[in-house]
């Protein structure tokens, strides 16, 4: 990993929800560039650690921690954890989210709160935890991953699409707040991307309208793009959502 390590090398990032799919893409992209990683899941210790062992095996710096990152005490632990492991936060990527689906009619208000509460409570909670650790070093990047969705709507979805439409706002704040101390903050908005998708997201839907780019996204497309953000010739980009979706919407 010596060759690409700068310069990232020595940075350390948090990863929520990076046991599978993009998150775990993502880690295992930085970790290659000299990143030390923190692995998150909120209850599959086994997913998470293997992750861990994967880039550990690949000569690269991780280790696991599971959180509930909605709970203020356990989303303070997880960048806790980040401190104790490698000695502080550079890099904040929050991935986590619910992907049900169900009518607008039939979600129940404590589905409707669990799923904002993923996306959105521990975003903020994780972003002022993480903070302090990088304005001290007056260098930081706060990525959070939204959704297309979000912009060209979407049946069964609205309590998701609400939290992803939050999640820009609570960014462009953070990116205001911060800017004075060299912290970045961003939203990279994925397409349609080839994921395993959990049983409460159900069957993937067939596309009605076919992106330029007629193929669905890979993870790693999506984690490269959360690389380059983290890069110096990123410094520049600030407060802004980076669509990755083969032309699909082209942003506003």
């Amino acid at each position: 990993m010596g060759k690409n390590a700068a310069p990232l090398d020595g940075k350390v990032a948090v990863v929520t929800g990076s046991a599978r799919n993009i998150g775990r893409a993502t880690v295992k992209r930085l970790a290659e560039y000299g990143v030390s990683v923190v692995i998150n899941a909120v209850q599959d210790r086994e997913a998470a650690d293997a992750v861990a062992h994967e880039i550990f095996d690949a000569g690269g710096r991780a280790v696991a921690h599971i959180a509930d990152i909605t709970k203020e005490d356990q989303a303070n632990g997880l960048i806790d954890a980040a401190v104790s492991a490698f000695g502080g936060v550079d890099i904040l990527v929050c991935n986590a989210s619910i992907r049900a689906q169900q009518p607008f009619e039939s979600i129940t208000f404590d589905e409707w709160h669990k799923t904002l509460a993923v996306t959105l409570d521990g975003a903020f909670l994780l972003s002022k935890a993480a903070a302090p650790h990088m304005k001290r070093k007056k260098w930081g990047r706060i990525i959070n991953l939204g959704g297309i969705a979000n912009y060209m709507g979407a049946p069964n979805r609205v309590h998701s699409l609400a939290a992803k439409a939050g999640l820009v706002g609570l960014t462009r704040g953070l990116a205001t707040e911060l800017a004075p101390f060299g912290i970045t903050c961003n939203v990279v908005s994925p397409g349609h991307i080839d994921t395993d998708r959990p049983a409460s997201a159900g069957e993937r839907p067939p596309l009605k309208v076919q992106p330029p780019i007629q193929r669905l996204g890979t993870v790693d497309e999506i984690a490269g793009m959360i690389h380059y953000l983290c890069l110096p010739e990123a410094d520049y980009i600030t407060g802004q959502t980076m669509h990755v979706n083969g032309g699909l919407y082209y942003g506003v």
